[in-house]
């Protein structure tokens, strides 16, 4: 897998309306899209900044992936997103490598992403996603 690049880093946050008046107000950054994903208990939002993109994440309960981060560690830096060509194709070669993987097989992700999770313990500590296109 050769990612091209950084595509965003997701932070796990509160007050989802408080971080984006702190991204956009002190910051400078602009909105990019929000969404809600139900089948990952988030709602999200997407601030641009200058080249890069923070994901803003707040979860829609306590027993969400989310929830129980925030249970865990408190707000923070969340995880860490790579774009990839393809999903399926990275998570092959990451599974071939002796990578954990969270997710088996892509999945649908927000703001039309196709998205796949590599466990923490593969890539020294930090939740890693793999994002595509489509």
């Amino acid at each position: 897998m050769i990612p091209r690049g950084i595509h965003h880093v997701g932070v796990a946050v509160v007050d989802l309306e408080q971080a984006v008046d702190t991204y956009v107000g002190l910051l400078g950054g602009t909105v990019e899209h929000q969404a809600s994903l139900a089948v990952q208990g988030v709602e999200a939002v997407s601030v641009l900044l200058g080249s890069g993109r923070i994901e803003l994440l707040a979860p829609t309960g306590e027993d969400t992936p989310v929830g129980r981060f925030l249970a865990r560690r408190g707000p923070g830096m969340h995880h860490v997103a790579y774009e990839v060509g393809d999903v399926a194709e990275a998570l092959a070669g990451l599974r071939a490598a002796g990578a954990r993987l969270v997710d088996e097989e892509p999945r649908a992700g927000l703001f039309g992403l196709q998205v796949a999770f590599v466990h923490p313990d593969a890539v020294h500590g930090v939740l890693t996603e793999v994002v595509s296109h489509g």
